[in-house]
């Protein structure tokens, strides 16, 4: 039995399925990220933990215990919310002791645990201010040092990060994993932010319309994709279709072209699949380079960004049009010049196309990553 365990555990608000019989676990001390876009059931699922929803089916034990139809006020847990949801007529001291108030803690108990907060978020001399009067990012550290102030078994995050800038973002993302590296509590983030699940979570949680479609180390969900969906909402990639050819040298077909492939467990001669080639991991040359594969290509567009340039790119070999990265040091190109689109075979990302009955792409996800 791991630290918490979610079993099977589905919710649904009337004929609408919000989480469909998701199942995984997480280990003590863990930091889990639960990503995917709007409406794929990652605030249901975190509300349902944290007891602001009842399953409608399914279980949730933290240490053992079954925690399914306890009441949150019952539950030894901190949730820190979008909106961090601070009380705004309570100073940041009265707010970071919220909890421990709640629980019957003396004054000087609560007032050592204050400044141990305060001094944790990097906010000492805070204690007399007003929500109001403190930045965002000044909230959220608020919002979480009121989460741990009363050491809870375990801390909920939903979407904390998502009303702050990008710069924001990137220094608080810092910071919410150092102070979950000091404090050693077992963590839940929800995000619809690929950067921030990747970057942050020990593991990864990846949901698709109330499904669980991949749990796993970030690298390996990135780099070894359980499904479609998978490879094309974590990073950004070019899609082509096509057969597998377990030959001397193992291939995807697409056509009269082929794209040499590394072999992996679990796939068969002949299988249909989706290859997705990372744009990071695509190179572009003037001059065809003496590797394998390498496709003739036309540039369409270019999307400067600053530090370097997207260029989509029409490949005739795969009928799509590819989008690379050209970082900023190379020299730029221009649409309509003739290039070489090149990609190491052991870059090339592939995962097994199966269609349910209802058209849409659902895989089989093995036990393990249940």
């Amino acid at each position: 039995m791991s630290f918490l365990d979610i079993n099977n555990l589905r919710k649904a608000f009337g004929e609408t399925v919000a989480v469909d019989g998701i199942s995984f676990s997480v280990e003590e001390g863990e930091f889990v990220t639960v990503v995917g876009p709007s409406g794929c059931g990652k605030t249901t699922t975190l509300l349902n933990i944290a007891g602001l929803q009842t399953p409608t089916a399914g279980s949730i034990r933290l240490q053992g215990t079954d925690l399914t139809n306890l009441p949150p006020y019952e539950r030894d847990i901190g949730v820190v919310f979008q909106d961090y949801a601070l009380f705004p007529h309570k100073t940041i001291a009265e707010n970071i002791a919220f909890g421990l108030k709640m629980r019957g803690a003396d004054e000087r108990e609560r007032e050592e645990r204050v400044a141990e907060m305060l001094s944790m978020i990097n906010l000492e001399g805070y204690e007399d201010e007003y929500p109001h009067e403190c930045s965002g990012g000044q909230q959220q550290r608020v919002a979480v040092a009121r989460a741990l102030a009363f050491d809870p078994d375990l801390v909920l995050m939903d979407e904390p990060l998502s009303n702050l800038d990008k710069k924001l973002r990137g220094t608080m993302r810092t910071e919410l994993k150092r102070i979950q590296r000091e404090t050693g509590i077992t963590t839940i983030y929800v995000t619809h932010n690929q950067t921030e699940a990747l970057s942050m979570g020990d593991r990864i949680a990846v949901l698709n319309d109330g499904s669980l479609e991949q749990y796993d180390d970030p690298k390996t969900a990135y780099e070894r994709p359980a499904s479609p969906f998978v490879a094309d909402f974590l990073g950004t990639s070019s899609r082509i279709d096509g057969t597998l050819q377990l030959r001397s040298t193992p291939n995807v077909q697409f056509g009269d072209s082929s794209m040499i492939v590394e072999a992996r467990d679990g796939f068969d001669d002949g299988d249909d699949v989706a290859v997705f080639v990372r744009t990071e991991l695509a190179s572009l040359s003037t001059d065809r380079p003496a590797v394998e594969n390498t496709f003739r290509g036309t540039i369409e567009s270019v999307d400067y960004q600053g530090q370097g340039a997207v260029y989509f790119v029409s490949v005739p070999a795969f009928g799509t049009t590819m989008q690379v990265n050209h970082h900023a040091n190379a020299s730029m190109l221009e649409p309509d010049n003739e290039v070489w689109v090149s990609i190491d075979p052991s870059d090339v990302i592939y995962t097994a196309s199966q269609v349910s009955a209802d058209g849409s792409e659902r895989p089989e996800i093995p036990a393990e990553g249940r």
